[in-house]
């Protein structure tokens, strides 16, 4: 099962290296890695997405707490939540397809950060299935190139257990 869990690091040098050491040195894989400060610019959040049953979930919340530079870490999957991501896709169609590259940029929520004479990129977010659906839909329309976030997330206020 794929697990999204935060960490609360102290915001030093060598901090992601260490974690993402002690998930290949395990043999765990991180399906989804996301880095940056938070308010307090001595603390920064990772969200990290990985997979696994109860078992090596608990070893990896183990692992990470034992780590010096490690405040908290928290399960999302386990509390109420709410998670994106973002893509950004640079589409090349052809003329008579720019118009119906527009309505799913529009469809889908998403907008138009950059164009050109021959291309369009589109930025959106949302989650994963909303992103693939789109990218489903603009692939024959000339995806030239698409670059994509590491899953976000944070607890809604309640932070009850789902």
């Amino acid at each position: 099962m794929r697990h999204t869990i935060s960490v609360l690091v102290e915001n030093k040098f060598g901090v992601l290296s260490r974690i993402s050491g002690l998930f290949s040195g395990r043999g765990y894989n991180i399906e989804s890695l996301s880095v940056n400060e938070t308010i307090d610019p001595k603390v920064s959040v990772m969200t990290i997405v990985t997979s696994g049953d109860d078992w090596i979930i608990e070893q990896i919340n183990k692992q990470l707490n034992k780590l010096v530079d490690v405040i908290k870490v928290i399960d999302m999957t386990e509390l109420d939540h709410v998670e994106r991501e973002m893509v950004m896709i640079k589409v090349s169609p052809r003329a008579e397809d720019k118009a119906e590259v527009l309505r799913l940029a529009e469809i889908f929520r998403g907008r138009v950060v950059d164009s050109s004479p021959k291309t369009y990129t589109i930025e959106i977010t949302g989650d994963e299935k909303k992103i693939a659906a789109l990218v489903e839909l603009l692939r024959p329309m000339g995806i030239k190139e698409f670059v994509r976030t590491g899953k976000i997330a944070i607890s809604r206020e309640s932070g009850k257990k789902v």
